[in-house]
């Protein structure tokens, strides 16, 4: 059985991003595994990752990879910024995702863990449709090879 783990926090807290750029609101539940978090920020015209009015589906492996900070956070790492350096196997199910109604939800679920970073699964979905899935790698910057 998974354990839960103290959901009941502020994401500002637990992530590396700040003002519009922290794109997740709050956390659904979350366990020693994975998180689920809910958002309307994909439907604020002042979405940063927005060009000429529209949020493409693209920038979903961008909550995954925030979804993952907040797990990383909840499981006790500081808030700490790293490299984005792979996304794969991503499957986009629409085109864009500002003009979904209501919340979106971002699951990352985590597969690797070690010194030198993560690798998380993630899924945003809207209602009872999945609106994407991949992989995130994320490397810290202080454990690159010199």
């Amino acid at each position: 059985m998974k354990a839960p783990l103290n959901a009941d926090r502020d994401i500002r807290d637990l992530v590396p991003h700040a003002g519009a750029m922290c794109l997740l609101e709050r956390i659904v539940s979350a366990d020693d595994a994975s998180v689920v978090c809910a958002t309307t920020t994909h439907r604020s015209a002042a979405n940063p990752l927005r060009h000429e009015g529209r949020l493409a589906a693209l920038h979903l492996a961008e909550y995954g990879a925030q979804a993952m900070a907040v797990h990383g956070g909840l499981r006790g790492d500081a808030a700490r910024a790293g490299m984005l350096v792979a996304v794969r196997d991503l499957k986009l199910h629409v085109e864009r995702v500002d003009d979904v109604e209501g919340e979106i939800l971002v699951e990352a679920r985590r597969l690797i863990a070690s010194q030198n970073g993560l690798i998380y699964a993630f899924s945003v979905r809207a209602g009872t449709g999945e609106l994407a899935s991949g992989r995130v790698s994320v490397m810290w910057p202080e454990s690159r090879a010199r």
